[in-house]
């Protein structure tokens, strides 16, 4: 008997509650603990910032002696949030996410992502900022909604858990 391949669902994740959140809540309620039986090849894809936007603002004479110790710190959040990724995905039963670290924009490295693994649904966290902030701010959810080419669901935790 042939075996059907599974649909790519992509996840965004960050050092965020509203991105665990939108994990787990997937993890509950599509993957779940029968994921033998999924239908979704799960991949969680984080967007990690470079070194000279995470100085940002900060650049000037003396940048060059930061940049490493900036670089360390990036590199320990990084691995931070993708081993809770994986014990959550562990803990729900789910033993074989793809975990990709991308460096960039959030916004473009998950439509890449997209792009590149054919998935059917980009799953995203909201961090449910009123229009001032995600018009200051901008939103990785909305740019994901408007341009990856799948389906985009978009995970609001809840005030009272927040």
């Amino acid at each position: 008997m042939e075996e059907k391949q599974k649909q790519v669902m992509v996840v965004g994740i960050d050092d965020s509650n509203f991105s665990l959140y939108a994990l787990e809540w997937t993890l509950d309620h599509l993957v779940g603990p029968t994921s033998n039986d999924s239908i979704f090849k799960l991949i969680l894809v984080y967007a990690k910032p470079s070194v000279l936007s995470a100085v940002g603002l900060f650049a000037g004479p003396g940048v060059a002696e930061v940049l490493p110790i900036v670089d360390s710190d990036l590199k320990r959040t990084t691995t931070r949030i993708v081993e809770h990724a994986k014990e959550l995905c562990i803990n729900k039963s789910v033993k074989d996410p793809i975990v990709e670290v991308v460096d960039g924009d959030p916004r473009n490295v998950l439509c890449d992502a997209v792009e590149k693994h054919h998935a059917s649904i980009l799953v995203v966290g909201s961090h449910g900022y009123g229009p001032i902030k995600r018009a200051v701010l901008g939103s990785v959810s909305d740019y994901c909604a408007h341009n990856a080419h799948c389906s985009v669901m978009i995970v609001k935790m809840p005030k009272t858990k927040q």
